[in-house]
């Protein structure tokens, strides 16, 4: 029997094969008698497991040499103050919020510097990303941070913006934890990259943070030694007890995709052709409904999470009903939006996508 399709926005669906691959090492890896969960940190097997992750995830993402990869803890909300504690000096960053991530991240940097709206899609909804040319960033920025996906509304940058042409050398911090791995990376226009790893690349616990180099060193001085970029770099991610588990389930995540074709392409090449059709399909046939809607300007949808609404509320109930019983999980939207949300993550099959399609036509067959 096959598993349930889940389209959980996170924790969220993780790989059958990494599934499959962890249950059997459980109690023993690789014969050395005993189980990742059960390791110490600085044993030749869990260095193994943490170098082979790293290298990993620094060729899917073609990583540049002068960026760090770190593993830390704390997940994304986390990062709103571990970020400024290393990078504003104290000044002034600037913020352009467009869904409720970013927001909380230009709300919690405050405490640590002077938090600098330079843009906000709001006064829409959340449902657009304000014309670059129109932000208005600050002559001293120590940097400027977005959110390049957003989980809950669904608005998605489709590429990073080139801070240099909009005359801004402030280095560029993205949270992409909600669709890392789903897409090639412009490291070019890219200081600080971090995402909790809880929606495409495994268990909650991890966090990545994908640092260039020269932005380490600039700690503010009540930011505690576990969360200074540099000390976490220098100890290569053991200044403390890593997530260990945390970063074996990813490093199992990283080797499934690397296994992954579509079309001739391998890698992250071949998870965004395979994304953009799951994506497709789902919209496409959101768009044709008499029932469904999205409101997502076209320009900005994610490809990762496609919140929609039912244009007769009262069947919401019915509806979510209807897909567990297909065997279609988690559907049902955030609560501060409301409506509903399939998260289409690189776990999720195509096969998974068309049967949420066919379950949704028959629905609105029903009415």
């Amino acid at each position: 029997m096959n598993r349930p399709y889940n389209f959980s926005a996170g924790p969220a669906a993780i790989p059958e094969e990494v599934l499959q691959q962890a249950a059997s090492e459980m109690l023993d890896w690789h014969g050395c008698g005993m189980g990742v969960m059960e390791m110490s940190h600085r044993g030749k097997e869990f260095i193994s497991i943490y170098q082979t992750a790293e290298v990993d995830l620094r060729e899917l993402l073609a990583v540049p040499a002068n960026f760090k990869i770190l593993f830390m803890q704390g997940g994304g909300l986390a990062e709103n103050a571990i970020v400024p504690l290393n990078l504003s000096k104290g000044g002034t960053v600037d913020f352009v919020v467009t869904g409720s991530w970013s927001k909380k991240s230009f709300q919690e940097a405050g405490k640590y510097a002077s938090s600098h709206l330079a843009a906000s899609g709001e006064a829409s909804g959340f449902t657009s990303v304000p014309d670059a040319a129109s932000w208005k960033l600050s002559s001293n920025a120590a940097y400027v941070h977005l959110c390049s996906n957003e989980t809950i509304h669904g608005v998605e940058f489709q590429q990073l913006p080139d801070l240099k042409a909009l005359g801004c050398d402030a280095p560029l911090v993205i949270d992409f934890s909600s669709h890392v791995a789903s897409r090639p990376v412009d490291w070019s226009r890219v200081g600080l990259a971090f995402g909790g790893a809880q929606k495409n690349i495994g268990p909650a616990g991890l966090t990545m943070v994908i640092v260039r180099e020269d932005l380490l060193g600039h700690a503010l001085s009540i930011c505690p030694t576990a969360f200074d970029y540099k000390v976490v770099a220098e100890n290569e991610s053991m200044f403390n007890t890593p997530p260990t588990w945390g970063i074996y389930m990813a490093g199992l995540t990283f080797q499934w995709l690397k296994r992954q074709t579509e079309g001739g392409l391998t890698g992250i090449a071949a998870m965004q052709a395979r994304n953009m059709a799951k994506a497709e399909l789902l919209y496409g046939y959101i768009d044709n409904s008499q029932l469904y809607v999205n409101q997502v300007d076209k320009a900005y949808r994610s490809r990762m999470n496609v919140p929609f609404l039912l244009r007769d509320e009262s069947r919401n109930d019915a509806f979510l009903a209807g897909a567990k019983a297909r065997g279609l999980l988690q559907l049902k939207g955030h609560k501060s939006v409301g409506g509903m949300r399939a998260s289409i993550y690189n776990a999720v099959p195509l096969v998974g996508v068309q049967a949420l399609v066919d379950y949704m036509r028959d629905f609105e067959k029903t009415a």
